[in-house]
């Protein structure tokens, strides 16, 4: 089957939408591990261990919420935006309803965590970290990057991400040295997110001659709707994927925490290739579905095999390095980061199994057989990650997750065949 990769002409890669759209999500992608990397070490000396732990299982609880301020528009937007190129009354009304309302809805999720907070005396150990992190909340609100997928015009956004990256870094260079001041480091990211955020919303505005117009509430309604099994979708494979920092906040102190999110923080940056192949591949996929059912089959089993192998390669390589990783991240021995590390290491591998299925879901735009997937699969991983932390700790926790993605490729494969037979079978037989 790999001889079936074949050779493709540079001059044809780079022309190629699919491949562009790849290399600028994966450039945005890498500046955010790059910072990462950088940040860590520079966050654990500066804070310590424990402030690190409650830092993270802040910004896990924001990015639980960005899933609700996204709503389903990461997906929904782009293809809106796409068809109304050339249409500029049309593209300013989609962009301005858009816009209203994601920031509507990180008014709600903020007013719902100050309700919690300050209200309900919930999230007690890190009240004061979460309220000022808040600020990510608009930062994705005002994020125009569903816009420029839409519009093919990436390289811009690509670029203000990595400058927003950077300021970010020089405040944490500048204003993190002491344990205080914890409750500074995601509010910086926030903050300088939305100040790069309204540069490009100037450079919409100026440059492509977007207007932005009032609300329209009922188009707003009707869009917000449309999304709800995109929403629930994204939000039970989240859970599914990322829950674990948040599950083990319950059992454990927040040194543990620490250490438990240093290593998962490493792979959860990994786990974003499958997700990023799929963004990228998607528009192609969808054109050859329709226009060549073999074209389609040959193409996906090629992303399939080189997704595989480069997943493959990281996994070992993360599982071998493990105690490299953990030593340039943290600069200090943490035998028990090490020790998690290793067992997280195989997610990658494993999510990127999923990915022809994922394909097939989202060409035949079956959002109920996506969103009953992500619901099962977000269960499963609640009730083991649960029961194996009370009973074997932060280890029995990285045991739940890696087969929750076990799980999670077996289900879509029980849903592929049973609801896309044909696909399946023209799969096997063309290969």
């Amino acid at each position: 089957m790999l001889e079936k990769l074949g050779l493709i002409p540079i001059s044809d890669i780079i022309k190629n939408k699919s491949i562009q759209n790849f290399l600028f999500l994966a450039i945005i992608q890498s500046s955010n591990v790059l910072i990462t990397i950088i940040s860590m070490p520079l966050l654990i000396q500066g804070i310590g261990v424990d402030q690190f732990g409650l830092v993270n299982l802040s910004l896990s609880v924001i990015v639980l919420l960005n899933i609700f301020v996204g709503f389903g528009y990461n997906l929904s937007a782009p293809r809106e935006v796409a068809i109304n190129q050339q249409n500029k009354v049309a593209l300013s009304h989609i962009v301005s309803n858009i816009f209203s309302a994601k920031i509507l809805l990180a008014g709600i999720a903020s007013l719902s965590i100050f309700i919690g907070v300050f209200g309900f005396d919930l999230f007690q150990e890190y009240q004061i970290i979460l309220a000022f992190s808040l600020m990510l909340l608009f930062s994705e609100a005002t994020l125009p990057l569903w816009f420029f997928q839409g519009m093919e015009k990436m390289k811009l956004v690509s670029m203000a991400n990595i400058f927003s990256k950077l300021l970010f870094l020089m405040g944490i260079v500048l204003f993190i040295h002491n344990p205080e001041q914890s409750k500074w480091v995601n509010f910086l990211m926030g903050f300088f997110g939305i100040a790069v955020n309204l540069f490009l919303l100037v450079y919409i505005r100026t440059f492509l001659r977007i207007k932005f117009y009032r609300p329209e509430f009922l188009a707003i309604w009707k869009s917000l709707t449309s999304n709800l099994l995109l929403f629930f979708s994204n939000l039970g494979s989240h859970i599914a994927a990322n829950g674990g920092l948040i599950v083990l906040s319950f059992f454990t102190a927040a040194e543990t925490l620490g250490m438990y999110s240093l290593a998962e923080r490493v792979i959860m940056v990994m786990r974003m290739l499958p997700s990023l192949i799929v963004q990228a591949v998607y528009p192609n996929a969808a054109k050859l579905y329709v226009k060549d059912r073999v074209a389609f089959l040959k193409f996906s089993t090629k992303v399939l095999l080189l997704s595989l192998g480069t997943s493959a390669f990281l996994s070992v390589c993360t599982f071998l390095g493990s105690d490299i990783i953990i030593a340039v991240l943290s600069r200090a021995s943490l035998p028990k980061s090490v020790e998690i590390l290793k067992i997280l290491a195989f997610i990658p591998f494993l999510a990127t199994l999923n990915i022809w299925n994922i394909i097939v879901f989202l060409i035949n735009d079956q959002k109920q057989l996506m969103f009953i997937t992500s619901w099962l699969v977000c269960a499963y991983m609640l009730i083991a990650s649960v029961l194996a932390t009370a009973y074997y700790g932060e280890e029995g926790l990285a045991f739940a997750l890696l087969s929750t993605e076990v799980v999670a490729f077996i289900l879509s494969c029980y849903f592929n065949w049973r609801f896309n037979r044909k696909l399946v079978f023209e799969l096997f037989s063309k290969n």
